[in-house]
């Protein structure tokens, strides 16, 4: 299955702005949280990304990569904003499809799973003439993942934690309509790690850069030889190549002391 995977705006066009975040940073964390996961998880998909970093590309270069590219499906990220009073989310399909057609059955399976676990309310699924469901000649969604002007959405969209429930969320929805196949689990864990430090402050510095980068991290205390010490942890994968490509990803970060642990 191919996913062509858009995190809406970027570079120039910040997207809707409130309560000090751009949408195109958020789109783009929950973007690559979606990837990252299909990626550790699931077999014989493959994503191909709109762009994978702060860059501007606009909407007709979109859509012309997925249609040549062939995707199978086109999933397009974002949050909302309105008047800081509205709130919830909610998800598009082009205003000239039915009910009963293929990409609403598709949209019916994710809005499912994702409104199941995202803690917002749920505004529906609609329809809508986007360039991006106009212009694909596949199935493709649209996703409004809570109003970045409304205090109690934002309070959640800051939340890393949320985005990656968020992020699973959609990976569900897609594994369901798309009966995708998850990896063999053979109890191996290849854990990237992002340093170890004596002080749980450093420790939480090096989280904060990390996460200021866009990579999930956080810091666990363990005991090397009788003392105690705060270990950083980016990410943890069944398949090897997947931590590589994480540990990549943090020492582009600047981390050059970051290595792979196998458990």
């Amino acid at each position: 299955m191919k996913l062509y995977l858009d995190p809406g705006h970027g570079g120039s066009d910040p997207g809707a702005q409130g309560n000090g975040m751009d949408e195109k940073n958020i789109n783009l964390d929950i973007a690559r949280r979606i990837r990252d996961i299909l990626a550790s998880d699931y077999r014989n998909i493959n994503v191909r990304m709109s762009r994978t970093d702060d860059s501007t590309k606009n909407l007709s270069h979109r859509t012309n990569e997925a249609n040549t590219w062939g995707a199978d499906y086109y999933l397009s990220i974002h949050c909302n904003s309105f008047n800081g009073n509205a709130q919830g989310y909610e998800d598009f399909i082009h205003s000239s499809l039915s009910g009963s057609s293929t990409t609403a059955r598709y949209q019916d399976i994710i809005h499912a799973e994702v409104t199941e676990v995202n803690q917002l309310r749920n505004r529906g699924q609609k329809q809508a003439n986007f360039h991006v469901l106009r212009e694909t000649t596949m199935s493709a969604l649209l996703t409004e993942n809570g109003f970045i002007d409304n205090a109690h959405d934002a309070d959640l969209i800051k939340d890393a934690s949320w985005r990656q429930t968020v992020a699973q969320g959609h990976v569900i929805g897609l594994a369901k309509a798309f009966n995708l196949a998850e990896k063999e689990d053979d109890g191996t864990l290849y854990k990237v790690i992002a340093g170890s430090f004596q002080s749980k402050e450093n420790a939480e510095d090096r989280v904060d850069a990390l996460q200021s980068q866009g990579i999930e991290s956080f810091a666990s205390a363990v005991t090397i030889e009788g003392e105690q010490w705060y270990r950083v942890q980016a990410g943890a994968f069944s398949g090897r190549e997947n931590a590589e490509t994480r540990l990549a990803a943090v020492h582009d970060a600047g981390i050059d002391d970051a290595y792979i642990m196998q458990d």
